[in-house]
């Protein structure tokens, strides 16, 4: 018998498969509309944040409509690094009757922040969603991503999980650059220690922390014999204000330090920046790889 098909075989053949796929890609693409469109029903309509680390990241991938309100962190210059772009919103002192009056679907807490909502809000039938603090960038990245999510905008979130890995990787050192012994002083004289972002934004940047040198855990403060007796090379400052005097000045200030002055180069950056994760890391990174590249070269800043 002749096996060998015939055009229309052919033909017929050909129209089922197309149709077959046509059918699948259909299905794939109702499939889809479904699901954006649940996503954007299931998007909240207001959100309010209470910290201002959730500040920083909610503004970045919300749609300015969704913000019912930042905490009031966010507008001061003193504690946080977008204090000009949240003052474009409501801002909230984070009290329960506050809160409720704003009539939020989604309220983003971290820390004891939310402690006094944690009773209040669910009875409402309103959703809270804590945050704890980030101790290394991938933290930061999930929390990022989480707020996105919750916020009906994942794709955002990867839009800035990729700015900050781009903003990383250009801060890093380049080959063969040497890296710097450094300590990094905060406003009160803290030192940032191991296991918290600072530190790892510091290794990223090509400064060894010399913290746990000094015998610290977390952060806490270094005394100035340990200084005397083991200067690290760079001394980071913050600076909450251009021109206002650093800690650092106070230490250098010392009689028994002022002798290492030339062994021990000071650079500062704004402080602010390394109060947060999320897309302060832009910016942090930049400030600090600036100051390892003006330490090798012997710039002043």
């Amino acid at each position: 018998m002749d096996q060998t098909p015939k055009n229309g075989d052919r033909s017929a053949r050909r129209a089922g498969t197309t149709s077959a796929w046509r059918a699948l890609l259909g299905g794939c693409l109702l499939a889809a509309l479904i699901a954006g469109a649940a996503l954007a029903a299931a998007a909240p309509r207001r959100v309010a944040s209470l910290n201002p680390c959730l500040d920083a990241i909610l503004v970045e991938v919300a749609d300015p409509g969704q913000i019912a309100a930042l905490s009031h962190y966010s507008r001061d210059p003193a504690q946080s690094a977008m204090a000009a772009v949240a003052r474009r919103y409501p801002f909230t002192w984070g009290s329960a009757e506050e809160v409720v009056a704003l009539r939020p679907d989604l309220v983003l807490t971290s820390g004891v922040g939310g402690a006094a909502l944690t009773g209040v809000l669910p009875s409402l039938h309103v959703r809270q969603e804590s945050f704890t603090v980030p101790d290394t960038v991938e933290q930061s990245l999930a929390q990022v991503r989480r707020v996105a999510t919750l916020v009906g905008h994942p794709d955002r979130g990867e839009a800035l999980v990729g700015r900050i890995r781009s903003a990383l990787a250009a801060a890093a050192p380049r080959p063969g650059e040497p890296r710097l012994a450094a300590l990094i002083y905060e406003h009160h004289g803290l030192a940032s220690g191991p296991g918290t972002l600072v530190d790892e934004l510091m290794r990223r940047t090509g400064f060894d922390n010399l913290a746990p040198v000094y015998g610290l855990a977390r952060t806490g403060e270094v005394p100035l014999e340990l200084l005397v007796a083991n200067p690290p090379r760079v001394l980071l400052a913050g600076r909450l204000f251009p021109g206002e005097p650093v800690w650092a000045d106070r230490v250098l200030s010392h009689p028994a330090l002022a002798a290492l002055a030339p062994r021990m180069r000071r650079e500062t950056f704004p402080e602010t920046l390394m109060f947060c994760g999320g897309p302060s890391i832009i910016a942090a990174s930049a400030a600090l790889a600036g100051a390892r590249e003006d330490a090798l070269m012997g710039r002043s800043r």
